[in-house]
C-alpha cells in the first residue's frame, strides 16, 4: 500500500504543478490544447470543449499544451514563412494528437483564427503569470502542509538519555529514559513556560556544547582520550534526582557542533531525546512563520548544493525522484505526519529547480519573457532553443547524479534516513 500511496502523492504533485498553469492560462484567456499526466504515447484521454485531457504512458511529469508556445508560429520567419524551429518538447507534447482545424501542428505556422489566444500573442504579464503559476502551486501546497503540520504539532518538554553506546562512559551510569537536568550545573531556564521545539533543540545545543569544554590532558586531542575533568550531569530518574559524574571521550569522527566548529568533539556517549510532547498550539502567525522558516532553510541548502555541485561532498546530498519516491515510501510506513512533511519538502524543492532560468524549466521561460520585454522584441526560438542546452545539461547532471546516489543508497542498505 505504501508504493502506491507514495505514487499518488508525486502524481497530485505533478497534476496540480500542471494544474496551477492550466487555470492561469484559461484565465488569461489562452487556448489550451491538452493537459495531460505524464508524457506520450497517450495511454488514455478525451476531449472537452477545446481542450483534450489524458494520461501518457510514460511517467517522467506532465503537461499543459498550450497554442502558440513557439514564437515563430505566431511570427513566422521572413525568409521562410513556412519555416520554423521546432523543440524536442514541442513534438512530444504533440505526439498522438488526432489533426483538425482548431489543433497547432508542429512545424506549421499557426491559422489565423488561432493566433489571438496564441502564447506568443498575450502581453509579457499573462506569459510570466501563466508560467509562475505552476511554481507557485507548488509552493502554495507545500505552505499549506506545513503550516497544517505546525498547527497540530506537539512540542516536547524535556530531553531524554536514548541510545545509550555500549563501553561508553555514559553506559552504566545513564539509564534509557533518564531526563537530562542539567550538566556542570548548568540548566535552561524554565520559566514555568511550556518551552517550544525550538528551546528543545537549543538545549541540546547547550548540554553537548558544555560536555566538549572537558578537554584532554593532551593537545591537540587524539582520537578516544579521556577528559580530564568529569561532567556533572543530574538527572531524573523515577521521580528521584540523582548527580553523575561521567567523564567524556574525545571523537574525532563526530560531526561538529552547530557553530560551525570542524569535525571532532567530546562526548559522553547517548542521544538527546525529545520527550514528554503536549499539545503545542501555536498562533496562526507562529506556524505560518515557521512554515516559512523551514522553508527558506530550504531554499539556501537547495542554492548551496547546486552552487557547489563540483564538490563531492556537496554532490551527495543531491537526491532525486527515485530517493524522493522511497523516502515518501518509507515515511508512509512509519509515520503519516513524516511522510506528508516529505512531500511538502519536495513540492518545495520543485518549485525552486522549476524556477532556475534555463529551458524547458518554468524559470527559463520567464526569463526569456523578460529579456522580450527589456529589447523590446521578440527573441528568436532558434536562440532560446541554443540557449535552453545549457539548463537542459544542467537537468541531465542533476538528474543522473541524484539517480546514482539513490541507488548507491539502496544498494549498500544505507537508506533515505527514515527510521
Amino acid at each position: 500500500m505504501s508504493w502506491l500511496l507514495a505514487f499518488a502523492g508525486f502524481a497530485a504533485l505533478i497534476i496540480l504543478h500542471e494544474f496551477g498553469h492550466f487555470l492561469a492560462a484559461k484565465w488569461v484567456g489562452m487556448r489550451v490544447e491538452r493537459f495531460f499526466l505524464f508524457f506520450p504515447p497517450k495511454l488514455w484521454s478525451f476531449k472537452r470543449g477545446e481542450t483534450e485531457y489524458g494520461i501518457g504512458w510514460i511517467p517522467l511529469g506532465g503537461f499543459v499544451k498550450i497554442t502558440g508556445m513557439n514564437p515563430d508560429e505566431v511570427d513566422p520567419p521572413e525568409s521562410d514563412p513556412q519555416a520554423k524551429d521546432v523543440g524536442i518538447l514541442e513534438r512530444v507534447e504533440s505526439v498522438g494528437q488526432q489533426p483538425s482545424d482548431d489543433v497547432s501542428r508542429p512545424g506549421e505556422p499557426l491559422p489565423p483564427e488561432l493566433r489571438e489566444r496564441a502564447y506568443y500573442n498575450q502581453p509579457v504579464w499573462k506569459r510570466i503569470v501563466v508560467i509562475a503559476a505552476g511554481p507557485a502551486m507548488n509552493l502554495l501546497i507545500a505552505f499549506v502542509i506545513l503550516f497544517g503540520l505546525a498547527m497540530t504539532a506537539d512540542a516536547a518538554t524535556r530531553l531524554e538519555a536514548r541510545d545509550i553506546e555500549e563501553g561508553s562512559p555514559a553506559a552504566g551510569k545513564l539509564q534509557d529514559g533518564d531526563t537530562i537536568v542539567s550538566i556542570d550545573g548548568i540548566a535552561p531556564d524554565q520559566g514555568g513556560a511550556k518551552p517550544t521545539n525550538d528551546e528543545i533543540g537549543e538545549r541540546a545545543d547547550s548540554f553537548a556544547s558544555q560536555i566538549n569544554t572537558h578537554p584532554c590532558a593532551e593537545e591537540p586531542p587524539v582520537d578516544g582520550c579521556t577528559a580530564a575533568t568529569p561532567a556533572e550531569v543530574v538527572v531524573e530518574r523515577d521521580g528521584q534526582r540523582e548527580t553523575l559524574l561521567i567523564t567524556p571521550f574525545y571523537d574525532a569522527d563526530a560531526p561538529g557542533l552547530d557553530d560551525g566548529s570542524d569535525p571532532g568533539r567530546y562526548r559522553l556517549g547517548f542521544r538527546f531525546d525529545p520527550a514528554g510532547e503536549v499539545p503545542a498550539n501555536p498562533s496562526v502567525a507562529q506556524a505560518a512563520s515557521d512554515s516559512l522558516d523551514i522553508m527558506w532553510r530550504v531554499t539556501s541548502a537547495t542554492v548551496s548544493v547546486i552552487a557547489r555541485i563540483i564538490d563531492p561532498e556537496q554532490r551527495e546530498q543531491i537526491s532525486g525522484v527515485v530517493g524522493g519516491y522511497e523516502s515518501t515510501r518509507q515515511a508512509i510506513e512509519v509515520d503519516a505526519r513524516l511522510a506528508l512533511g516529505i512531500v511538502a519538502l519536495f513540492s518545495f524543492s520543485l518549485a525552486l529547480i522549476n524556477l532556475f532560468p534555463f529551458l524547458p524549466l518554468d524559470g527559463g521561460h520567464i526569463f526569456w519573457s523578460v529579456v522580450e520585454k527589456v529589447r523590446g522584441r521578440r527573441v528568436p526560438f532558434s536562440v532560446m532553443e541554443k540557449s535552453g542546452a545549457i539548463g537542459f545539461v544542467l537537468i541531465l547532471c542533476l538528474a543522473f547524479i541524484g539517480l546514482t546516489n539513490d541507488l548507491d543508497r539502496i544498494f549498500s542498505g544505507e537508506g533515505f534516513g527514515v527510521r
